[in-house]
């Protein structure tokens, strides 16, 4: 594919189409110096000047022998790589993405490549910290950029120009990437680490009997360490990894004693990498077999694969659906193709990352924002050099240079986490995967244990092949799910502040079980907002339209919109006086009033405030794992798939508030979160339970929950989606049009409805203020547009709304008004 792109040597003039990183609507065009005839071709890099000075990487999208129309063609200023780093399977989905999500390829390209592969003037640097590069190994150059880089501590590719006297230094910016002495500053991000765990052994010499009975005896002077001893043989007869609080919980014995023994050289330790999370809860080795019903469900996606080229796996947590996607990965690399493993949160994924690498060894690639920026374009050239089998990654991972694809794994493709909200392209990367897969002739499988309406109804209508798991792995049970009135708990004298008296006495119970328990809160913070008792006035953000929230642990009231904050308020602006209250109670709250009323408790919690820092997150769960916390408290951070194997009950506080959130897709939602945090009760032998508090406890989504009931949700939220004209049955399209100025953004929005009802009617519908009608100083009003499926061409659409567009920017009065399309929002 790649050499049909290459034109032969000569001394005929070529010109050269090329994507820029740039919001702007074309490709731009740029002649090609003779001597360089033989070195473009299609998805090469060229450098390019764009602008008085501004120097960029672009993409070649097109070369030809045709002069622009309008414009003189500037010379491409060098070609940076050897062969494509793009093949015209890319550059498709590309131009379907701009299409699709009506939005520009530069904005495509942004998105899609490593930051290495698409430098500007203004693109920062700064050395990597790596002892072990010579650098006396360099080129006078490059010892030049290193030592200034070692005075300035970061510059831009215009500073390194002006430093050499050069505009063509991307060539030894490249190479000094490559080798490893350059990083991109932006992508200086803190990096997840897997969990790493400490684990014990007795030390080889004492493995057999004799040695044992040795070891016992010259203990019999320190009965606490022989007790210890005693308790790690017991321990190994029914588990492989046993750490420090296990064998002190079962000896009944100090940290202090383990210590001693460790120093004497007795005990051992070994670190592992384990699992924060369990994607499912079971043990996948190097060898398994499926049961019964594996076996049948992966029969059954065979048999669709020859009819549909998209399968539903509908299967409850911990049905075993991991070890069907190894056994599809095995069959599509024993057929010569390549695998796309996709995971909504991959930095929370390193269970199933060990579980592949179990398999599939170093062909096996990872791709996320855990790796800098010279990592990722590693795993871009080895995908595109055919390196890797297999490829697990986030939504971004879509956009790799994959040869011969055979299979698309989208897991839990219901989560929102696939879709790319801000900025454009504001894509579903299930949706692309789905594209993407059709380009290449492979086939996709989405799993999850709470589809979405929209998958699930595809399947149902026959457009995808639909296969389901309805029990779980092995003697694994659902939970027991209890529902608590609140209402009629107070009523009762039976709450006590945000807790009903079921839900404390299931936490006091489980403690003195020596249990853990997790509580959800799906609001961060100490109290959501403040209010004055008098007049009514609420503390608001300055610069969004929505109310401060009080976070006792920095004693100020923030935005979680812009990231203002301010002390607390003791006055009243509006009336003057004191009387200001706390409204309503987050996560901090939660926490401070469970430690008054359960003072014994060791209490954490896991919300974005908490698991602030390099490796806050890491730190918190690996502490709540080691029973350092008896409970914790969380937001749906806590929700993401987590496993622990002493936690028996979950609470969750507050339903109502996902309940009743103002989006059509909210029952949906709150039906897969609350499915998902009850997950997270139990083990593998023993039945967990679910408490959740609610004023509405005869809410019909709850009682789906109670009763595990997916197609019931699923049968009334088509119902209601079709009479609403909400999807699968329409598609929808949100404009936001954003400016400073609120008449301004009221009379653009206002002119910008209009011309899209010229020739969309009564489709068009707003503007209208979104919840939130200002972030960031910036005014919003929304046009929603709902087309309806099969009877009109959304491509007709997407033209008609571009054109409106087109003639709303030519207008001089809208000039300054920014608009924001999205496509499908989720």
């Amino acid at each position: 594919m790649v050499a049909s792109s290459l034109f032969s040597a000569g001394q005929e003039t070529y010109f050269v189409e090329v994507i820029l990183p740039l919001y702007i609507a074309k490709t731009y065009t740029y002649r090609v110096p003779v001597e360089w005839n033989d070195h473009v071709a299609v998805g090469k890099r060229v450098i390019v000047q764009f602008g008085r000075n501004k120097i960029y990487a672009a993409v070649v999208h097109k070369v030809s022998h045709e002069a622009p129309l309008g414009y003189e063609a500037k010379y491409i200023l060098n070609v940076i790589d050897d062969q494509p780093i793009l093949d015209p399977t890319q550059l498709t989905l590309w131009e379907w993405m701009a299409d699709y999500y009506l939005c520009y390829l530069g904005e495509i390209m942004q998105a899609a490549l490593p930051a290495a592969m698409k430098m500007a003037s203004e693109t920062k640097i700064v050395a990597a910290e790596n002892e072990d590069l010579d650098r006396s190994l360099l080129t006078d150059k490059g010892y030049m950029i290193m030592e200034a880089l070692d005075v300035a501590g970061e510059l831009t590719i215009n500073d390194v120009v002006k430093l050499l006297g050069q505009k063509t230094v991307f060539p030894l910016l490249k190479t000094l990437f490559d080798e490893g002495y350059l990083l991109i500053s932006e992508e200086i991000k803190d990096r997840y680490k897997p969990k790493v765990k400490t684990f014990l052994s007795l030390d080889s010499q004492f493995s057999d009997a004799e040695g044992k009975r040795i070891l016992l005896d010259s203990l019999n002077k320190a009965p606490k360490q022989q007790d210890a001893v005693l308790a790690l043989l017991q321990l190994q007869k029914t588990k492989e990894d046993i750490t420090r609080q296990d064998i002190m919980e079962a000896a009944g014995i100090s940290a202090g004693v383990v210590a001693s023994l460790i120093e004497k050289g007795v005990f051992v330790l070994q670190e592992k990498i384990v699992s924060r999370l369990g994607g499912e809860d079971l043990e996948i080795t190097a060898d398994f077999t499926l049961n019964e019903r594996q076996e049948a469900a992966l029969a059954s996606i065979e048999a669709d694969f020859q009819a549909k080229d998209v399968v539903l796996l509908h299967g409850v947590t911990a049905s075993g659906k991991t070890q069907l996607y190894i056994r599809l990965i095995e069959s599509a690399i024993a057929s010569g193709k390549k695998v796309l493993y996709l995971l909504p949160e991959i930095a929370l994924t390193a269970q199933i990352t060990e579980r592949l690498r179990l398999h599939f060894g170093d062909k096996l690639g990872v791709y996320h924002s855990k790796f800098n920026d010279n990592e990722r374009a590693e795993v871009w050239r080895k995908v595109l050099n055919g390196e890797y089998e297999v490829v697990i990654g986030a939504r971004s991972s879509v956009f790799l240079p994959f040869q011969e694809l055979g299979l698309i794994i989208v897991d839990e493709e219901h989560e929102s986490s696939y879709k790319q909200y801000e900025p454009a392209p504001r894509y579903h990367a299930r949706d692309t995967a789905i594209y993407l897969a059709g380009i290449h002739k492979a086939k996709v499988l989405l799993g999850s244990a709470t589809p979405s309406i929209e998958s699930y109804y595809n399947a149902k209508a026959g457009k995808y092949g639909l296969v389901e798991m309805k029990e779980r792995y092995g003697a694994s049970q659902l939970p027991i799910i209890e529902l608590v009135d609140v209402a009629e708990a107070g009523r009762k004298g039976q709450m006590f502040n945000y807790f009903s008296g079921t839900l404390l006495q299931g936490i006091t119970d489980a403690l003195g079980r020596k249990e853990q328990v997790i509580l959800f809160q799906n609001r961060r913070g100490h109290t959501p907002f403040v209010q004055c008792n008098t007049c009514g006035w609420v503390a608001k953000c300055v610069n969004c339209d929505v109310s401060l929230t009080y976070h006792k642990s920095t004693n100020h009231l923030h935005c979680h919109y812009c990231g203002h904050h301010e002390p607390p308020i003791q006055i009243c602006p509006g009336c003057g006086m004191a009387h200001i209250e706390s409204k309503g109670f987050g996560t901090e709250r939660i926490e401070e009033e469970l430690e008054l009323l359960l003072p014994e408790a060791r209490i954490g919690r896991l919300d974005m405030d908490s698991a602030k820092g390099k490796h806050g997150f890491d730190k918190i769960i690996t502490s709540f794992d080691d029973h350092e916390f008896d409970i914790l408290i969380g937001t749906q951070m806590v929700a993401k798939g987590l496993d622990f194997g002493r936690v028996s009950l979950i609470g969750i506080i507050s339903a109502d508030a996902m309940i009743n959130f103002p989006d059509f897709r909210a029952y949906e939602r709150a039906f897969s979160l609350f499915s998902q945090v009850a997950g997270r009760a139990g083990r593998r032998d023993q039945q967990g339970k679910v408490i959740i508090q609610t004023h509405t406890p005869n809410h019909r989504v709850l009682e789906q929950v109670l009763h595990n009931d997916y197609e019931g949700m699923f049968m009334t939220e088509v119902k209601e989606r079709k009479n609403y004209q909400y999807p699968p049955f329409y598609r929808i399209i949100k404009l936001d049009v954003k400016h400073t100025d609120l008449q301004l953004t009221h009379d653009a929005a206002v002119r910008l409805a209009s011309l899209l009802r010229g020739s969309l009617g009564a489709r068009v519908l707003g503007p209208e203020p979104p919840l939130i009608s200002r972030v960031r100083n910036y005014f919003i009003q929304t046009i929603t547009l709902k087309i309806e499926r099969g009877q009109v061409s959304i491509v007709k659409v997407k033209e008609l709304i571009r054109q409106a567009i087109t003639h709303f920017e030519i207008d001089k009065q809208n000039r300054s008004v920014r608009i924001s399309i999205d496509v499908d929002p989720y």
